[in-house]
């Protein structure tokens, strides 16, 4: 009985001391592996675990950097000013020596979103020839990783299996304009709001979100038992007549969510598993693909959640107002300056309208671009850019994922990078009324506003104070358009694109770049 006990205490012993071994052991998250990129020029925090108190030591190319582990068993510390290049080794040393092997130095990008951006280059290679040609080419300084995963080389078997299409296809542009080593760090998952993506700690100390909330609550009573009484009930008496008749039955519609929930789920809770893990990483930015699914927070709009997320993340990361860029919704709708251009080949046919079309069209334009413009509206956070979108073809998921991530990456070179390069189409910038005309004014006019494939300019309406639009007449003088209509002889309010789907509408500068939907007016 005493040699069992004694058997079982030393087995015991031994297993406590193993498990103080492996506690006291440096170790660190998984995107800390060989093959990794750290960010140029900037802060790179390096952090982990170990026993509490032990001190680690991390040397990097001539910096060698010290930490002692805290109470909680961690510790890091920030490598400063590294210049692009390598490979080299890092190695974290305590009780034991971890070695990364192959590490460079370059840009990291940030990609997240839902299923535009979590979409591998495999799903798309079949519709891009272009992105096929990229897939099937190694760049052994583009490499990539998850909150999960350690980061993997690009090589014809890698870029088809492990790299997002968009993010990928942005990562080989964005390489051919700055020559660095080019980092991508994904958290992405296909068909989810933006409100799962903010941290539940930002959205609830928003002042903006919290606002709507609170106008929200006072009508989800009643929206509720509205849900209960009538709405659900006429659904599933349709559903079992469809059923019946063998016609495929949809999916079951949702209650409206209580305020401030996603579905009674507290926001955030893909950012926990996704984004939480990767913040303090050294980043440049972040490119952002997602709004289909729009917030999915009762009350609360897209223009609003970004704003809260945007903030969010930069004030977790702790590194300043990094560049956000995120692909304009919906996608595609407009017309292509140039059909033949591998970038905008997908893009719609311009529409030369008849008078009675265009009449007939701008009796319901009055409130279909605001899906459009409530997307645009994000681009006026500080430090925030939009991947045009509309001339790259649409549907919920654009096959031309080449030209979404050349579009995404010339953003980057111009905005971000500082190049001379045009990154977008006529933005609306001010506008005077003179006489029964009003005067536009744009910005990114690049080398002069230019009509596409007509001559004669389309997609303006025009209202007096009436609020009754009709369609303009418009022409180009300098860097302004001249908009009037004989019906309006007051003029109150200017629109331009004005529908989700505008195929007509051919505003461009001289660079190929089509100008933003906007309106003058607030109505």
């Amino acid at each position: 009985m005493l040699f069992r006990f004694a058997a079982r205490y030393a087995l015991f012993a031994l297993f406590a001391t193993s498990l103080s071994v492996a506690q006291a052991e440096v170790a660190v998250p998984p995107f800390f592996s060989d093959h990794m990129v750290l960010q140029r020029e900037t802060k790179a925090p390096i952090w982990g675990t170990a026993a509490p108190g032990e001190e680690v030591t991390v040397q990097f190319r001539d910096q060698t950097l010290k930490a002692k582990a805290d109470a909680a068993g961690k510790w890091r510390v920030e490598l400063v000013g590294l210049k692009a290049g390598g490979p080299d080794e890092l190695t974290i040393t305590g009780t034991n020596t971890l070695k990364l092997t192959d590490v460079l130095v370059g840009e990291v990008w940030v990609g997240s979103g839902q299923s535009n951006m979590a979409g591998l280059v495999r799903t798309y290679t079949a519709n891009d020839p272009v992105l096929t040609q990229l897939a099937a080419t190694a760049y052994p300084s583009i490499r990539g990783c998850t909150a999960k995963t350690g980061w993997t080389v690009s090589t014809p078997e890698t870029n088809a299996t492990h790299f997002s299409a968009i993010l990928f296809a942005f990562a080989v542009r964005l390489q051919e304009g700055i020559d660095v080593p080019v980092g991508m760090m994904l958290g992405a998952v296909g068909g989810t709001p933006s409100g799962a993506w903010v941290s539940n700690e930002r959205f609830k100390e928003d002042a903006a979100c919290q606002a709507q909330v609170a106008e929200y609550a006072k009508t989800f009573d009643k929206q509720l038992a509205d849900f209960n009484d009538r709405f659900f009930p006429a659904w599933k008496k349709a559903a079992a007549a469809a059923k019946a008749a063998g016609k495929q039955v949809g999916r079951t519609p949702l209650p409206p969510a209580p305020p401030g929930t996603i579905n009674g789920k507290d926001p955030g809770f893909l950012y926990e598993a996704h984004i939480r893990p990767l913040v303090g990483y050294g980043i440049r930015g972040v490119l952002w693909d997602q709004g289909e699914s729009r917030t999915a927070v009762g009350g609360v709009d897209q223009y609003t959640m970004m704003g809260a997320l945007i903030r969010g993340w930069r004030a977790d990361w702790q590194a300043g107002e990094f560049p956000f860029l995120y692909v304009q919704k919906p996608s595609g709708g407009g017309c292509a300056w140039d059909l033949n251009n591998p970038v905008t080949n997908k893009g719609e046919k311009f529409q030369q309208l008849t008078e009675a079309q265009l009449a007939k069209l701008v009796e319901g334009a009055t409130n279909d671009g605001l899906n459009v413009e409530t997307h645009v509206r994000i681009m006026t956070y500080p430090n925030t850019g939009m991947v045009v979108s509309s001339d790259l073809g649409g549907m919920t998921h654009p096959v031309n994922k080449s030209g979404y991530g050349a579009r995404a990456a010339a953003l980057a070179h111009g905005m971000v990078y500082g190049q001379s390069v045009e990154y977008y189409g006529p933005i609306y910038k001010s506008h005077a009324v003179e006489g029964d005309k009003v005067r536009i004014q744009f910005t990114h006019t690049g080398k002069g506003l230019a009509v596409g494939h007509s001559d004669k300019l389309q997609g303006f309406i025009i209202a007096g104070d009436d609020k009754k639009f009709y369609w303009a007449d418009a022409v180009i003088e300098g860097d302004s358009v001249v908009v009037s209509s004989p019906k309006v002889a007051k003029p109150a309010s200017v629109r331009y694109g004005w529908s989700g789907r505008r195929p007509w509408a051919n505003l461009f500068n001289q660079a190929g770049l089509p100008a933003i939907t906007f309106r003058t007016d607030a109505w």
